[in-house]
């Protein structure tokens, strides 16, 4: 995804208050070789990239004063109660340079589990993105998990879910990312009272 940017020259709380008004948003890319830079962005341009999922967990093309630079979203700041961005930071790639970053997990197959057709069982979430290690290359968009087996009172961990090529988890096999939670009076005990 790509998106634009300009330099800024002016810094401070009074200059950001000012851009903000303007329709602009303060930005800093950092990291690399290079020294941090400070920017500013489109409000609107921002604010609609920033509600795709891919624009969290991808590689992004920063156009900053027409030359082309390849940045990872890092964090955002929201204002508490408006729909206003008030602040970004974006991390300079570097092509041979390891990444350590989150991305999104997609559940998928969880209506056909035994857990949910068989026991009526409620899928939880427990995680909704997960740490990975990889090269800018290997980065996926997100981590597909299937639910396809999951029976109830189960639970999915890392360890049950494939990375992709490159790309390696951080954190514990043991980590729980999802499970199956029986409801009461479910399925089973329906069997039992219509005996």
């Amino acid at each position: 995804m790509q998106f634009n940017a300009t330099s800024r020259s002016v810094q401070g709380s009074s200059a950001s208050r000012r851009l903000r008004r303007a329709g602009r948003v303060p930005a800093i890319v950092y990291g690399g070789d290079a020294a941090p830079l400070s920017i500013e962005l489109d409000h609107n341009e921002i604010y609609h990239a920033l509600r795709k999922e891919e624009f969290h967990s991808s590689i992004l093309s920063m156009q900053l004063d027409g030359k082309g630079s390849q940045v990872l979203l890092r964090a955002v700041q929201w204002h508490p109660y408006k729909q206003q961005v008030l602040h970004v930071d974006f991390q300079r790639v570097a092509a041979g340079q390891a990444l350590h970053t989150k991305v999104p997990l997609h559940f998928v197959n969880a209506e056909s589990s035994p857990a949910v057709k068989l026991s009526g069982a409620i899928i939880n979430h427990v995680l909704t993105e997960i740490e990975v290690t990889c090269l800018p290359n290997d980065l996926p968009q997100f981590i597909e998990v299937d639910l396809g087996n999951i029976i109830a009172g189960a639970s999915i961990h890392l360890s049950d879910v494939k990375a992709p090529k490159g790309v390696t988890f951080p954190a514990g096999s043991d980590t729980v990312i999802a499970t199956a939670i029986a409801k009461p009076g479910g399925a089973a005990a329906e069997e039992t009272a219509a005996e």
